[in-house]
């Protein structure tokens, strides 16, 4: 019987390329994530003392090796949450033009963006500062109670890997893909920098209006940049940083100094 499916030619290398990352996509946001994790969790079942056939319930592992499994799945966690940012570039990737440098999420101009991260981390991280303190003095924020951080060698790595994944998400795809594919729907420039901001106040209203606005402000001053600079990397630089304080800087800073806390 002949198959009605065309094959792809061997000698297409982009478009077998393109079919690999595709079908890894899929199985990521789909089967591959509970296979992965139901695969690991009979690894852990064979690790313990109790033969696999007489365990019903698990008994408590040691206590480094619940450590161990506990940093593995937080880690495969952050690892999951980035698999909507590939399918982004995944989505934007044409024949003979990178994704990543469609949208500026490489290396060629770091020294710059780098740079250009630190400064919007001035415009944006000290006045948010302030609308926080505002919004909790008018009753609007959500207070943000600051856990001490755990001395475990594994946790700052693991904010700092949490700071990447959110810069990444918000960053490529409310700017890096939305703006590309609103104007391909004919939406002008303003009201894609509007829309994108918007959405990004809503995705954080969790926190309150205080965060809702201030996201708002961080999503319209972003949105601008990258419509004039045209690059995706110095905004998730900067967003990193922010969140770097947030994560690790908040915490230490409540230990420090538990009365302006």
């Amino acid at each position: 019987m002949t198959d009605t499916h065309a094959a792809i030619s061997p000698s297409s290398a982009h478009a077998r390329a393109r079919l690999w990352w595709e079908i890894a996509l899929v199985l990521a946001l789909s089967v591959g994530r509970s296979a992965l994790y139901s695969v690991l969790s009979l690894i852990q079942a064979l690790t313990r003392e109790e033969a696999l056939g007489d365990q019903s319930t698990s008994l408590n592992p040691g206590a480094d090796a619940q450590q161990f499994w506990d940093v593995l799945y937080q880690f495969l966690s952050q690892f999951f949450a980035l698999v909507p940012v590939a399918l982004a570039i995944y989505f934007l990737w044409e024949p003979g033009r990178s994704a990543f440098r469609r949208i500026g999420l490489d290396f060629r101009m770091f020294g710059r963006d780098a740079g250009a991260g630190v400064l919007l981390v001035a415009v944006i991280g000290i006045p948010g500062l302030a609308l926080y303190a505002g919004g909790r003095a008018l009753g609007i924020t959500v207070q943000v109670d600051a856990s001490p951080l755990d001395p475990s060698w594994w946790t700052i790595p693991l904010l700092l890997l949490a700071a990447l994944r959110a810069g990444l998400t918000e960053e490529v795809v409310f700017l890096g893909y939305l703006f590309d594919r609103l104007r391909r729907l004919g939406w002008s420039t303003w009201t894609i920098i509007l829309s994108t901001a918007a959405l990004r106040g809503a995705y954080h209203a969790y926190q309150g209006f205080g965060a809702i606005v201030g996201n708002i402000a961080m999503g319209v001053v972003f949105g601008w940049v990258y419509h004039r600079w045209g690059r995706v990397m110095p905004l998730v630089i900067a967003h990193v940083l922010i969140d770097i304080v947030a994560f690790v800087g908040y915490p230490l800073a409540a230990a420090w100094w538990p009365a302006l806390f």
